[in-house]
């Protein structure tokens, strides 16, 4: 199955165009010397991320892309016009990989951000190139070398600062409905959701993050069952991932501690970096629970987690601005001491440099 946030293209790059081997022949000149010109080189392939553009989808139905080729050089030493470059704008967060080696090349995660994937060919050279003194009337010119052609996969990953993960029907979309201004498909049937939804959570007046919801994972995610694991990619560059957990399931033979155990399992398999992420413990439909302080306490023990709980009722919103703030925080001191370890890195480097500088002796 194909999804809108993948696309596999072709691109060529335009070839150069071909020098000429030409001579003057004017009135007074009749048997002059070499006037050919080069040829102009052809146009090259760029990628740029554009934050108007949400999905990939129109790389899939248009495959292939060719930029324009150089133009043939002419007489009276004229060189060929360069092919005019081609742009294609693609979502940020657009991860583009050569589909043979599966080499990352470029993240484009950055609105405006460039990189040039495919090279045009450079010009061939006229026959003025070619000229001596042994040597007053050449007739040898080059052709255009051709343009650099690749297999390009591209794969959208979300700038999302916070992740969803749970099974099907574990709440994620009502949450995000409840914090947010995003208004994903809600219903009580499992796979409701079927791509990713991204929302803002604004905290205060210049205070907010964005929360991505994928679809939900099943166990047998990892070797291809259900949806869920196509879109664990988009779990990729968020800081902090949200276990929800349908603690007041509909059908009583579900038991949730399994299905908790079981989806971390499944992460654990699809992506040990993902796996080791910050993750949080949030326990929802608690509305639905008459003793739900105890079902709590008795889930965190069976389940054995000792990291961070948070109980709440996504429908209703009970607990749900305490888990915003927490969330906040979080993001605002994760961010400080990125910037501080780049800071460090920063002033590192100049010492390191001014060392050298000096002569001093670099350990």
């Amino acid at each position: 199955m194909k999804f809108i946030d993948e696309a596999t293209i072709k691109i060529y790059a335009g070839d150069g165009g071909n020098g000429v081997a030409t001579f003057r022949r004017e009135k007074y000149e009749p048997m002059g010397g070499p006037s050919g010109g080069d040829g102009g080189r052809g146009g090259s392939i760029i990628i740029e991320a554009d934050r108007n553009i949400n999905t990939l989808v129109d790389y899939r139905y248009t495959r292939s892309f060719r930029a324009e080729r150089g133009e043939n050089g002419r007489s009276a030493e004229c060189y060929g016009a360069k092919g005019e470059d081609m742009i294609l704008r693609v979502p940020v967060g657009t991860v583009i990989s050569d589909k043979s080696s599966e080499q990352m090349l470029v993240d484009l995660s950055e609105h405006g951000q460039r990189a040039q994937m495919a090279t045009g060919g450079k010009g061939g050279l006229g026959n003025v190139h070619f000229k001596s003194s042994l040597n007053r009337a050449p007739r040898q010119c080059t052709k255009g070398e051709p343009g650099e052609e690749l297999e390009l996969y591209l794969e959208l990953k979300v700038l999302a600062d916070v992740g969803l993960l749970g099974m099907p029907n574990a709440g994620k979309s009502t949450f995000i409905r409840s914090v947010s201004a995003a208004k994903p498909k809600v219903a009580d049937y499992p796979f409701t959701t079927l791509h990713p939804n991204l929302g803002v959570v604004r905290v205060d007046a210049e205070r907010s993050f964005v929360i991505a919801d994928i679809p939900g994972i099943i166990e047998g995610a990892a070797e291809g069952a259900g949806l869920g694991h196509q879109f664990l990619r988009h779990l990729a560059r968020t800081s902090l991932l949200l276990h929800l957990v349908d603690v007041a399931p509909f059908d009583e033979a579900v038991d949730p501690v399994y299905e908790a155990k079981a989806i971390v399992e499944e992460l654990r398999k699809y992506d040990e970096a993902l796996y080791n992420k910050p993750r949080w413990l949030v326990l929802n439909k608690i509305d639905m629970l008459p003793e739900s302080k105890q079902v709590v306490e008795n889930f965190v023990k069976a389940y054995g987690w000792e990291g961070r709980v948070f109980a709440i009722s996504a429908i209703s919103g009970i607990g749900c601005k305490e888990l915003t703030y927490a969330i906040m925080q979080h993001i605002e001191e994760n961010k400080q001491h990125v910037d501080e370890a780049a800071e460090n890195k920063q002033e590192a480097v100049v010492s390191t440099a001014a060392d050298k500088e000096a002569g001093n002796e670099v350990v």
